[in-house]
């Protein structure tokens, strides 16, 4: 081995770590795709089926962004959305390797990479993220969304989080 390489007795500890982080994101990945896949073999195009008083299960396809932004976007937005998806990917993994020892951080980051490129890869398998998580009140109806989307908020929340912490601990320092 290269003593470049084995020099640095922290360098195999945050690749290690950074193993970890992206088996979470590839498990996310994983859940969401096998879940996607379900629903697409289980229903039909708008389909609904009544879970709660509040929640159904619907199958639903959205060529745009979060909420629809640019779902009208000619078709250009599947390649748009994948490229910021790939860009923040690699930026992700970036930050990851270099903050392997921040376990909250980490974990908002390791979210937001699986549900990226969850949904990353509907767009380049299907042409659209496929949704399926429809909540709603009487006549009022969050758009739907899928286990991706949950993964990204989630790991948006804990990013706040790590952010809001540390802010914390450097006011009191």
């Amino acid at each position: 081995m290269p003593e470049a390489l084995t020099s640095d007795p922290t360098r195999g500890r945050r690749w290690q770590s950074l193993a970890g982080w992206l088996l979470i994101a590839a498990v996310l990945v994983l859940l969401d795709q096998a879940t996607k896949a379900w629903v697409l073999h289980s229903m039909a195009y708008a389909q609904r089926i009544p879970v709660l008083p509040v929640f159904d299960l619907t199958l639903l396809f959205n060529t745009g962004a979060a909420f629809s932004f640019l779902a009208d976007g000619g078709g250009a937005q599947r390649w748009l959305f994948t490229g910021i998806a790939a860009i923040a990917a690699v930026l992700i993994l970036r930050w990851l390797y270099t903050h392997t020892g921040q376990r909250l951080l980490c974990a908002a980051l390791a979210g937001i990479l699986g549900g990226a490129l969850g949904n990353a890869l509907d767009r380049l398998m299907h042409g659209h993220v496929v949704d399926f998580l429809l909540f709603y009140w009487r006549d009022w109806y969050f758009p739907a969304f899928n286990l991706a989307d949950i993964a990204i908020t989630c790991g948006a929340g804990l990013l706040i989080l790590d952010e809001i912490l540390r802010s914390r601990r450097a006011h009191r320092s």
